[in-house]
């Protein structure tokens, strides 16, 4: 297949994203877990984002996404995606039941990370179809430069909550160690070419305020 035959990455991830609800619900009917209210919130939230996503796709999507997925890089996306239902698996495997105030607070984390997420991407599409070359310092990016990734970050961190194991957090450290940090740093080299960047950046967090 050559470069200009290949799907854009999109696909791959759309296709990941949409199929996290039905998993977790395959999970729970292999596990017979149909009365655990932990799984079920799993999968509602798992299952809402991977809908939310796919119509963020259609409707504002993101241009890294529209990149040409090459077979390497296939792997290394299918790796990273499959390593996110390690959580549920976890979670109903080990039939996991959170006490109430856990589950709000998971859900409240979640929720943020919706809002950050999708806000800040609708904010950035929408800006960047009216002026497409300049520097987004408003807003949502008023004093964050990355606040779709730190809702994204907050979503998964939501998930790995509710399996209550280590080990989807590591995972999620993983992912932002490997693909987010190198994006987000790549992202600020593109951005220094312009010359109000210096003042944005010495204003701005790159991911987590008052961290980095």
């Amino acid at each position: 297949m050559s470069r200009a035959d290949a799907p854009p990455q999109r696909v791959l991830i759309d296709a990941f994203k949409l199929a996290s609800g039905p998993v977790a619900i395959a999970l729970i009917a292999g596990f017979g877990r149909w009365d655990n209210p932990t799984a079920w919130l799993y999968a509602g939230l798992h299952g809402s984002y991977g809908v939310l996503w796919a119509l963020k796709s259609r409707v504002f999507p993101d241009r890294a996404w529209e990149v040409p997925l090459r077979p390497g890089r296939a792997l290394v996306l299918t790796v990273g995606l499959v390593g996110y239902w390690i959580a549920p698996l976890l979670l109903v495997a080990g039939d996991v039941r959170l006490a109430g105030p856990w589950l709000a607070a998971a859900s409240a984390v979640f929720a943020l990370g919706v809002f950050l997420h999708f806000a800040a991407d609708m904010q950035k599409h929408v800006a960047l179809a009216l002026q497409p070359e300049h520097l987004i310092t408003d807003g949502l990016f008023g004093r964050l430069r990355n606040p779709n990734y730190l809702g994204e970050l907050l979503i998964y961190a939501s998930f790995a909550l509710l399996a209550w194991h280590p080990v989807p957090f590591a995972v999620l450290a993983i992912v932002v160690a490997v693909e987010w940090i190198p994006n987000i740093r790549r992202k600020d080299r593109s951005l220094s070419r312009y010359p109000e960047f210096e003042a944005y950046r010495e204003r701005t967090w790159r991911l987590i305020p008052f961290v980095w």
